[in-house]
This record gives structure tokens, sequence and C-alpha cells, in this order.
């Protein structure tokens, strides 16, 4: 999925991701808005994991909308 198609659905996917990843607050979800490096970045300061691993869910997440 790429990002224009993200960004037109953000708002469904918002709470999509915040369901997926739970320790991600509001405003990181809310910041992200489509922005897939940003949000990579708040899931590795969140869950302490390596920039390879947050990308590896974060397409793992895309491969299944």
């Amino acid at each position: 999925m790429n990002s224009d198609v993200i960004k037109g659905k953000w708002k469904q996917l918002n709470g999509r991701i915040k369901e997926r990843w739970g320790n991600l607050t509001d405003d990181d979800v809310d910041v992200a808005e489509g922005h897939s490096e940003y949000l990579v970045g708040k899931l590795q300061e969140r869950y302490g994991w390596s920039k390879e691993k947050a990308q590896e869910e974060l397409r793992d997440f895309s491969g299944k909308l």
C-alpha cells in the first residue's frame, strides 16, 4: 500500500494501529499521519525494537490491509 493511499485512509487506520501497537500514544499515531518513517521511529522507541524489526512489523501490518 503506497503512502498516498495510507494518508487517504488514515482515520480508518488510526484505530487499527492503536489496537495492534497499544504502546503508541494517540499523539504518536496522530503525528505519524501516514509517514511510515516516523511510525517506524516511534515503534523503535516504544518497543525497543531495531529499525529492521520495526520496519518488518509495519510491512506485516500494511500487508494485511
